[in-house]
């Protein structure tokens, strides 16, 4: 059941992967600090069941959010069991090339595809271009002025943005101020020269997108926004935010977050608010 030394255990329900690892992939997994005794996390049942089945081996745990086909990569492997000589768990040892996806990270579920797609580029468990995809078929809140104008902002890093949210949860914690909901094809024609899209400042990941990029992707793709939310973005059918109030002014105030790890494919920029991360999105 498990060939060599270099086997590890995989049930996709368990979180364990079956296979031959790269000998590059297991030197890196034994380069972890060794936990025995106490200090080791304790293994699921479905680990301990493999350690009795395949003695004196390692056994990988794999993240789940990981679907590729053959043996995961190293950066999708939390750490590694060690079965001894009797099939018992002897050691555990961390993964230092572990990348957390979003459920092991304890994010919130994704509100919508826009916001999957974010949250699994923000990690590396998924590409760039799938958040401009999805964007480019999407409509998004965007704060606006009095007269319907977006209203401009800036990341924590100083880039110019308009921020937009892709569901109501996000933009209900920005609090009352006016918004108006519109396809984002139409939205790209109205943002001001330099300034990039802002996603979703208010939930656990944010992203900047590249308008550039952006405007590819709404060339490449047939999807069309539904007629009446264009008529209602160009008859500027603004709405009051959250509460009881309408149009509130935006207040200033100093750049709120810190810098992120960065993920495959993406350039870091900040952190967004709520302790959340912020990167670019690339193709």
């Amino acid at each position: 059941m498990f060939p060599g030394p270099r086997a590890y255990a995989q049930e996709r329900n368990g979180g364990l992967a079956e296979g031959c690892m790269e000998e590059s992939t297991q030197s890196a997994m034994t380069a972890g600090e060794p936990l025995t005794g106490e200090d080791m996390p304790e293994p699921p049942p479905e680990v301990v069941e493999a350690a009795r089945e395949a003695p004196d081996h390692w056994l990988a745990l794999v993240d789940l959010t990981w679907q590729g086909e053959g043996p995961p990569p190293l950066w999708a492997l939390i750490g590694q069991w060690r079965s001894g000589p009797t099939g018992e768990i002897e050691e555990w040892r961390d993964n230092p090339e572990y990348r957390p996806s979003p459920q092991m990270l304890e994010w919130s579920e994704p509100a919508d595809p826009v916001d999957r797609a974010v949250q699994l580029a923000a990690t590396g468990y998924g590409p760039g271009q799938d958040v401009t995809e999805a964007l480019a078929r999407a409509e998004v809140s965007v704060l606006v002025t009095a007269t319907g104008t977006p209203l401009a902002a800036a990341s924590p890093e100083g880039t110019p943005v308009i921020p937009v949210y892709t569901s109501e949860g996000y933009l209900e914690s920005v609090g009352r101020l006016l918004y108006d909901r519109r396809p984002v094809a139409d939205l790209v024609d109205q943002l001001p020269p330099g300034h990039a899209l802002y996603l979703n400042p208010t939930g656990p990941v944010s992203m900047l997108v590249d308008t550039e990029e952006l405007r590819a992707a709404l060339a490449g793709t047939s999807a069309q926004a539904p007629e009446g939310a264009r008529e209602a973005a160009a008859n500027g059918a603004l709405r009051p935010g959250t509460g009881a109030g309408g149009a509130e002014p935006v207040g200033g105030g100093r750049a709120i977050g810190k810098p992120a790890r960065a993920a495959t494919g993406s350039t870091v920029v900040g952190a967004g608010l709520a302790g959340g991360t912020v990167v670019r999105a690339r193709r």
